[in-house]
């Protein structure tokens, strides 16, 4: 005991002294070097098992060191690099640490970083997302841009990515740009096309897949371009979208676009747009499989009458009357998959029928509805991961 307070005086003394002298600044590059010599005399005195002086006087002294900025420095460095790459605050410090505090170096290690992330996560299903449209006076076009969860799809990053995708996709070159339709592509024709993007934390060249790939590290989940169409019109045609759920214009989570056709090319057309974006909305609420009944295909058609068929025959009625019940309920079938048939959402007690013959008497030329697409943020996902194809209720 007496052994161990003679070996601790010396270095509280020595403590004292080194506080005091560091505080007033004065003497301290004049006397460093001796109480370093001090202090390397005593440790040779010191017993194993005790505290070992040096290592803690080290410790001290490298809270000092210039290499690293001040406390308050480095809170402003982490700050800003959050802002810019929006990543987890424990991976931002841990690579501005890695990185000597340079942020710009740090930054570009995150993305590495971050574009490993999202590869490992790309396996994962994204179910979720936007659909964005962009719109020229000949076209219309419809992407739809997935993630894991809704709270990323209301990210405005994400949002930022899926409208400049909506903007590229007008520019997509396909053979049957000139004939009015629609062209759906897939990841394979789009991916590799560019985008200029100006937002704080995505900007620059690149092309649509990374830009996916980086928003997918900046965001943690996997983020994939999955399809988009372009309906195109003639020149005597209206093209009427219509988003529903949109958060912001030109995005939301259920499409629906509409392509009517003026014959003579009359130019009173705020009749033909006001009911063109109704029957967008219409196409979005009523879920129309087929144009008209005409254009039901025999396939669905052949299923359905076996369905109904089976069915009247079920109650044991004859013949005929079989016969008879089959071709009404057909009719009921027609009502809900051929647009021309459906009854008017706006108004039931007329269908769309109806309805484009009433504004062809109102514009005083004929009207058509030429084509209709609807798609849905996730539908038939399960199905297109498992033959990679587009899937959309189309005319």
């Amino acid at each position: 005991m007496a052994f161990a307070r003679a070996a601790r005086r010396p270095l509280g003394v020595f403590v004292y002294s080194a506080s005091r002298r560091f505080g007033c600044g004065n003497e301290y590059s004049t006397t460093v070097a001796s109480k370093w010599e001090s202090l390397s005399q005593y440790r040779s005195s010191v017993p194993s098992g005790y505290a070992n002086p040096v290592r803690g006087f080290a410790n001290f002294m490298r809270s000092f060191s210039s290499e690293a900025p001040a406390v308050v420095d480095q809170m402003s460095l982490i700050k800003q690099l959050r802002q810019r790459t929006s990543a987890p605050i424990k991976d931002v410090k841990a690579s501005l640490v890695e990185c000597n505090w340079d942020i710009e170096a740090a930054q570009k290690d995150l993305r590495k970083r971050g574009k490993v992330l999202a590869s490992k996560k790309s396996s994962r299903t994204a179910a979720e997302g936007m659909l964005a449209v962009a719109q020229n006076e000949g076209k219309v076009a419809v992407i739809e841009l997935n993630c894991e969860t809704d709270f990323v799809a209301r990210n405005d990053i994400f949002q930022y990515l899926a409208l400049a995708m909506a903007k590229r996709a007008l520019l997509v070159e396909n053979s049957s740009q000139q004939v009015p339709g629609v062209f759906p592509f897939g990841p394979e024709l789009f991916e590799e096309l560019k985008l200029n993007l100006d937002h704080p934390k995505v900007n620059g060249e690149t092309t649509v897949s990374n830009a996916a790939t980086e928003v997918a590290a900046i965001m943690g989940e996997n983020v994939k371009f999955r399809r988009g169409f372009l309906m195109s019109k003639s020149s005597a045609g209206v093209l009427s979208a219509y988003l529903h759920t949109s958060p912001q214009p030109g995005l939301g989570r259920l499409a629906g676009i509409v392509s009517l056709e003026v014959e003579g090319g009359n130019t009173q057309l705020e009749a033909v747009q006001r009911v063109g974006s109704e029957l967008a909305m219409h196409v979005v609420a009523a879920k129309p499989l087929f144009l008209s009944k005409d254009l039901v295909s025999s396939e669905a058609l052949a299923n359905e009458r076996e369905i109904l068929k089976s069915q009247a025959e079920s109650t044991a009625k004859s013949q005929m009357a079989v016969e008879k019940m089959v071709e009404g309920r057909l009719r009921k079938y027609f009502e809900d998959v051929a647009l021309m048939e459906q009854k008017f959402i706006v108004n039931d007690s007329i269908n769309i029928k109806t309805l484009v013959d009433n504004l062809s008497k109102e514009v005083g030329s004929p009207v058509k509805v030429v084509d209709f697409l609807r798609v849905e943020v996730g539908e038939g996902i399960e199905r297109l991961e498992a033959s990679d194809e587009p899937v959309a209720q189309t005319a």
